[in-house]
């Protein structure tokens, strides 16, 4: 019988019994029938109330903690996917991140030339254990967002996979999935910035990461950003 107390657990990063936590999910799940509603609730939840950001920090363990990204309100896939995985945990649903590289067609011109590539590495979405089976979700685009791109928003039913939709509206290449990476009882904060420096190079993810101490520094607004 698979044991589900790693991906029910809480950890330092995903820290689903947080009182900001307990709290978010009490206000989310209440009146909800059953486990599949409750997931689909804390989905559409997090989705929508956490901004998509690509631009928010992403070195140390404590940018994914789940309660900071609440609290924060914005962030880009993994640390909403940390969240997720916090709320479904504290809501007794087993989580765990999974993760793949995707080549995005459909992204902002600031943001390409940020990366100096179409490749988002270490993409993150979660896995819920929901009517005896692992499904997937990605809570990553948030409403607005998908619209101003002219995707639907990505929705989740609780019974089957919802990842990016490989085209848009228009019949445009959307998302494509690379390479599959694996699911983890954690967020492996350490493969994903190495990830990011073998795919990015040591000196763009560097100059990053020395932004990010930079006091006054500008700070991109993803939202208000070109799209390609």
């Amino acid at each position: 019988m698979k044991d589900f107390a790693p991906n029910l657990a809480p950890t330092d990063i995903i820290d689903s019994g947080h009182p900001d936590i307990l709290a978010f999910v009490a206000r989310h799940t209440a009146g909800a029938a059953d486990d599949v509603e409750r997931a689909v609730r804390l989905y559409r939840a997090v989705r929508d109330g956490i901004r998509y950001d690509p631009y928010t920090p992403f070195h140390l363990p404590e940018h994914y903690r789940s309660s900071r990204v609440l609290r924060a309100g914005r962030g880009f896939c993994v640390p909403k996917a940390s969240l997720l995985c916090a709320v479904a945990r504290a809501a007794g649903i087993p989580a765990r991140p999974g993760f793949a590289h995707v080549r995005n067609h459909l992204a902002t011109r600031q943001l390409l030339d940020y990366l100096g590539s179409d490749l988002f590495a270490w993409h993150a979405f979660v896995e819920l254990h929901l009517g005896g089976k692992w499904v997937k979700a990605t809570p990553a685009f948030n409403r607005e967002l998908c619209e101003r791109h002219g995707v639907p928003p990505l929705d989740f039913d609780g019974l089957e996979d919802s990842i990016f939709q490989p085209f848009n509206g228009e019949g445009r290449r959307y998302m494509e999935y690379v390479t599959f990476l694996g699911s983890f009882d954690d967020i492996p904060v350490a493969a994903i910035v190495a990830g990011f420096r073998a795919a990015y190079g040591e000196e763009r993810v560097q100059g990053w990461i020395e932004s990010y101490g930079t006091p006054g520094a500008p700070r991109a607004r993803f939202e208000t950003e070109e799209v390609v």
